[in-house]
């Protein structure tokens, strides 16, 4: 494979396999929506990969640019702190790969107003034949 660009779908982790499910399906949707980016899943705790791995294996198979994709609702210390410090790490160690830090989703307009769309079609009572 050719590619060269790479995306971590970065999440905060949990030991339940079925908590991960949802953003594993991110990162195959988004491998199919371009075939030509290398995607890894990776997790801040609890789970593995974190993102030292995901990006090493990201960097193995040639990615040269790398985007970290936070699947995080709202910005707190993860977001603020750990995960820019991580990043520094990467590229402190990784000087001939570019690491792009992409915003937290939540901060999405797209995402909110998916969001809100949603908790309104639930609250609305079906209706009745």
């Amino acid at each position: 494979m050719n590619a060269t660009r790479g995306l971590i779908v970065f999440a905060h982790g949990s030991r339940d396999a079925r908590w991960r499910e949802p953003v594993e399906a991110v990162a195959a949707r988004a491998a199919e929506l371009d075939s030509g980016l290398l995607v890894r899943c990776a997790y801040l705790e609890m789970v593995a990969p974190d993102l030292s791995a995901a990006a090493t294996q990201l960097i193995a198979l040639g990615a040269r640019t790398i985007t970290v994709f936070p699947l995080f609702l709202g910005v707190g210390k993860h977001l603020r702190e750990d995960l820019p410090g991580l990043v520094d790490q990467l590229r402190a160690a990784n000087p001939d790969v570019a690491f792009v830090l992409a915003p937290a989703i939540g901060e999405a307009p797209e995402v909110i107003d998916l969001l809100a769309r949603l908790a309104v079609k639930y609250d609305t009572p079906p209706r009745r034949p």
